[in-house]
């Protein structure tokens, strides 16, 4: 299955080029899981944001996949995002119409609105013949684009934990340090602490919003080969206390479970005194 999606420059939607995308329930049936997605831009219609597309007018400018979706916990309107996987940028665009005709194929019945859909349908001829616009070195790799982004540092924090004196040999692919997936687990696990329930924004007010750190469950050190990270079940929000205490240890690392029963013991004996 593949489809056209749409990033506008400006936007309701909380998307991230290449980690998530959001959209309305309508198009479900379109982004399932495992479904090859082209990215489409429209014509430009604010000179500010020319610096951050390929070109002015109508183009695709990048290919990706659509990982797991989930409900925008932020929508009353049964709203969804889907994660982004195997995103892949080109370096020229692909201008959406050749010669005077749209690469896409327009259906009849659409011809007066075909475009005002965010999220559009494509046959995989339609699909290739997209992509077969592009030189094979016109196309940014996954690896490629891994080497160049910034890694993730739990905002301002890398805490990890592994066997004491034990000669450990990591294999941690650029997965484990990507933006992208500290992302993809606020937006699926939201920035109030897996184990004490902290919220920094409802504490400290909106200077503190979207502060959290996001631990590995799986600690990087006891990684003996190269693994991929599902942001759901990997990956958890903690507020910075409880990140540290469960790194405590330089040879364990304490399980969510384990830090929550610490806390709740704590608050019983606190209570008998």
């Amino acid at each position: 299955m593949q489809a056209v999606i749409t990033e506008n420059d400006e936007s309701q939607w909380d998307d991230q080029t290449g980690s998530l995308y959001h959209f309305p329930k309508r198009y479900q049936k379109y982004l399932l899981p495992g479904t090859e997605v082209l990215y489409y831009k429209g014509k430009i219609k604010n000179l500010q944001y020319r610096d951050k597309r390929l070109d002015d007018a109508p183009h695709y400018f990048a290919k990706a996949v659509i990982g797991k979706v989930y409900p925008d916990r932020s929508s009353d309107k049964g709203d969804l995002f889907a994660t982004i996987i195997d995103y892949a940028p080109f370096t020229v665009p692909i201008m959406a119409k050749t010669d005077g005709t749209y690469l896409e194929t327009i259906p009849d019945n659409q011809k007066s609105n075909y475009w005002r859909n965010g999220v559009r349908p494509i046959d995989t001829t339609g699909f290739e013949r997209i992509l077969s616009q592009l030189e094979p070195n016109q196309v940014i790799t996954v690896s490629e684009l891994e080497e160049t982004e910034h890694p993730l540092n739990d905002s301002g924090y890398q805490l990890e934990s592994g066997s004491e004196g034990k000669p450990n040999q990591r294999f941690v692919t650029t997965y484990e340090r990507n933006i992208k997936y500290r992302q993809q687990a606020i937006a699926i696990h939201g920035l109030t602490c897996a184990a004490c329930n902290f919220n920094f924004k409802d504490f400290y007010g909106d200077y503190a919003d979207g502060f959290i750190h996001i631990h590995h469950i799986v600690p990087v050190s006891t990684l003996d080969q190269p693994t991929l990270i599902d942001p759901e079940t990997d990956l958890v929000p903690l507020c910075a206390n409880c990140h540290a205490v469960v790194h405590r240890k330089q040879s364990q690392t304490l399980s969510i479970d384990e830090l929550k029963g610490m806390i709740q013991h704590a608050k019983a004996s606190s209570a008998t005194t």
